[in-house]
């Protein structure tokens, strides 16, 4: 038999013995990480320490909290919980009043508060947090993605990317890729230069994850201009002149042609504009293969 003492303080009973230390027990409708590093925290401050910690995760049903506290009931136990579904709250805090077992409610209170001044309800949906940060990472991901297989870099991403963008040079590949890096979105690009046959990789992937971009030529020869101007070149290197602006043009659109993909003109467009434009034919085509 264990030996309890109890002792109460105010409304709150605390259940001690003198030969073992409690049980933490983490209830949760999600992961439980939240309540569990509160648990931690407090018991850091306890030179005695505290027995196990034990996490029950994902709790859904009525009665799967009966039979935990039943077990908790077998020691000297304290719960943390976080709950958002009120019935699974409900039967927890019921059944931690059957067996005198302290139960520390780690979300409704901070909930309360929000509401209170905020005037808001909350929406009670099991594990928010940790879909805001896997999104969080998916994001990441895309950016770091979009780094490492930027202007073709390597052709082994292009498989691999929901959205591979090709064009010729300053048509906005790399800040198109990286805008949509930030919408979660792995893209690579590929810069189409008629002396360099294009990666093979492209050819294989399905229409609506290639993106075409192409640019009035007068407007080419400005920026060109302006960014051998900016890296103290000679305006009047070939890179800027018209004819290979329109040679370049004429091959670029030949190979979009090629793997059926959608042409994007970005004259005066500003990346927002063409990025919505891409999301709007990458995930139309998804739907479909789907």
């Amino acid at each position: 038999m264990l030996s309890w003492e109890k002792e109460t303080k105010g409304e709150v009973t605390i259940t001690t013995t003198s030969n073992t230390h409690p049980v933490i027990y983490i209830i949760s409708d999600s992961i439980g990480e939240t309540a569990e590093l509160v648990a931690r925290a407090a018991a850091s401050q306890f030179n005695s320490g505290v027995g196990d910690i034990h996490r029950v995760p994902f709790v859904h049903d009525v009665e799967e909290i009966v039979e935990i506290m039943q077990e908790a009931s077998t020691r000297p136990s304290v719960i943390a919980y976080t709950l958002v579904v009120p019935e699974l709250r409900e039967a927890l805090e019921r059944e931690a009043r059957k067996y005198n077992i302290p139960a520390v409610d780690i979300l409704t209170p901070m909930l309360d508060a929000l509401t209170r001044v905020g005037g808001q309800r909350p929406k009670m949906e099991p594990g928010l947090v940790r879909r805001v940060d896997e999104d969080y990472f998916r994001k990441v991901e895309a950016v770091e993605f979009a780094v490492k297989y930027d202007d073709g870099k390597d052709p082994r991403g292009i498989l691999r990317a929901d959205v591979v963008v090709i064009g010729v040079s300053r048509t906005s590949k790399t800040p198109l890729c990286m805008y949509l890096a930030h919408k979660a979105i792995k893209a690579a690009n590929v810069p189409l230069v008629p002396e360099v046959a294009p990666p093979e990789e492209i050819f294989k992937l399905p229409p609506h994850r290639i993106i075409g971009l192409t640019i009035q030529p007068q407007q080419l020869n400005e920026i060109r201009r302006e960014r051998l101007k900016a890296l103290g070149l000679a305006s009047r290197a070939n890179y800027a002149s018209m004819e290979r602006i329109l040679q370049e043009l004429e091959y670029a659109e030949g190979i979009m042609r090629q793997v059926k993909c959608s042409i994007i003109d970005v004259t005066n467009k500003a990346v927002e504009e063409t990025a919505s434009r891409v999301l709007e034919i990458y995930y139309r085509g998804e739907r479909h293969v789907k």
